[in-house]
């Protein structure tokens, strides 16, 4: 019987033993997979934006044909041959095998943007179905759509031609809007060159020296436009009128006074959702189909822009595209509406920042950052501030990311109950030997 007892006691040890082991390995696995998992904004491992666009520069335009977010988050590479399938794969991304590298599709777009020049096309690369796109809304001609329609044969059958309903225009007419004798515009973002401070904003908004106001009759001056581009790019800079403004407005609102911080810029990515702020028509919500689209505007062509499913009206024009607190582009042009839908290009605020020589004032004090709304010009209750940690989660700095509590709950339960065994086993063990111990001496003194 004795025996017994020992072999029991000496069985539970081991399983207690076994259950630290065991609980251990399932805490690292959570910090493991929490750390490699998509993050907003860092920590040692690449985000799935970064991961893609590191690939493509590592294996180069000949070999690939640009990366985007899939519906999983994970990000997607167009590649040439299987084996660059492999690196991409190694890398922890999905590979897509295609038949045009970007090399050739930049070739073809080349061509288009030689030809004759038709207000109311635009174009961009399809990444995900490895063609480009070409639309042509409700202005072009019957004579134009065909001479284009030839020139896109005679590029290559990658090359696919598309109706397009209502007009491309410029949305001239915010988060918030700003007025000028010709029309109203949204404001962009808050910059500084480090001596002034700046609204970027669209260009085709006014030429330089078009003075801006906060209202409609003109009583309150906002600034003067300094700098602009438009054709080609379509950005501009608004001169505050009052002076230095830095510190106090680095936010985008969102509607009921409410505002989300935006704390750097960054490239739009294929696949990202994102959202746009204007005065005419608030928040919205969509995503980003393509990248350095070209618009043949009636007033010019703009080239290098950002295409998104997101809808716009007039007075948008110039308002913010962001996501994630990340600046990414302004308001240039579209079509349709808000009620039908439509498609929007927006100015990348990488590449007008760049040319401008300016950055973002600091970091606002607004109302308080709240979440970008989950449906269009809705904006979800109870959100997390970009760079804040939702409750019940560590922020683990190492890790630049966040624990979740119910990750890490099977494995810190199976080394408490293993604990607890082995304490119990410990016990036993203990008063067994107290026991033995007290009927020897009792023998001894009998």
């Amino acid at each position: 019987m004795r025996h017994a007892r020992r072999s029991l006691q000496r069985i539970a040890r081991l399983a207690a033993v076994g259950g630290l082991l065991c609980g251990g390995l399932m805490v690292t696995s959570a910090v493991a997979s929490e750390s490699s998992a998509p993050a907003d904004g860092g920590g040692g491992t690449a985000s799935p934006p970064e991961l893609g666009a590191g690939l493509v520069s590592q294996l180069g335009t000949s070999r690939t044909a640009g990366t985007w977010i899939g519906s999983d988050g994970r990000p997607v590479v167009a590649v040439t041959d299987e084996e660059a399938a492999a690196e991409v794969r190694r890398a922890g991304a999905r590979a897509e095998v295609v038949r045009h590298s970007m090399v050739r599709l930049r070739s073809a777009t080349d061509a288009l943007g030689g030809a004759p020049r038709v207000p109311g096309t635009a174009w961009a690369v399809d990444y995900s179905s490895n063609r480009i796109v070409v639309h042509a809304d409700s202005t072009v001609s019957a004579t134009d759509w065909s001479r284009m329609s030839g020139l896109a044969e005679e590029i290559g059958s990658f090359v696919h031609m598309q109706r397009s309903g209502g007009t491309f225009s410029t949305r001239l007419n915010g988060a918030d809007p700003i007025f000028a004798p010709n029309g109203r515009c949204s404001a962009g973002f808050n910059v500084t060159d480090g001596r002034q401070d700046f609204v970027l904003t669209a260009g085709h908004c006014g030429p330089r020296g078009t003075t801006w106001f906060q209202d409609a009759t003109g009583t309150r001056e906002l600034g003067t436009t300094t700098v602009g581009s438009f054709p080609g790019s379509d950005f501009s800079l608004v001169e505050y009128a009052n002076g230095d403004v830095s510190g106090t407005r680095s936010v985008v609102g969102v509607g009921g006074d409410r505002a989300v911080r935006i704390t750097a810029v960054a490239d739009a990515v294929v696949g990202q959702r994102a959202f746009r702020s204007g005065s005419t028509t608030g928040v919205r919500s969509g995503r980003v189909t393509a990248l350095n689209a070209t618009v043949n505007y009636p007033e010019g062509t703009v080239t290098g822009l950002i295409e998104t499913t997101l809808c716009a009206e007039p007075g948008d024009s110039g308002g913010p595209l962001f996501a994630d607190g990340l600046a990414l582009g302004l308001t240039s042009g579209g079509n349709g509406d808000c009620t039908i839908g439509g498609t929007t290009y927006f100015q990348p605020a990488t590449t007008a920042m760049a040319a401008l020589g300016v950055r973002l004032t600091a970091e606002g004090n607004g109302t308080g950052p709240v979440p970008p709304p989950t449906a269009a010009g809705a904006v979800a209750p109870g959100a997390v501030a970009p760079g804040a940690v939702a409750p019940g989660s560590w922020q683990l700095p190492m890790f630049g990311g966040s624990l979740s509590f119910r990750t890490l709950t099977p494995g810190l339960l199976v080394i408490a109950v293993s604990l607890l065994g082995l304490a119990a086993t410990g016990l036993i063990r203990s008063a067994q030997r107290r026991n033995s111990y007290r009927r020897r001496y009792a023998r001894s003194w009998n």
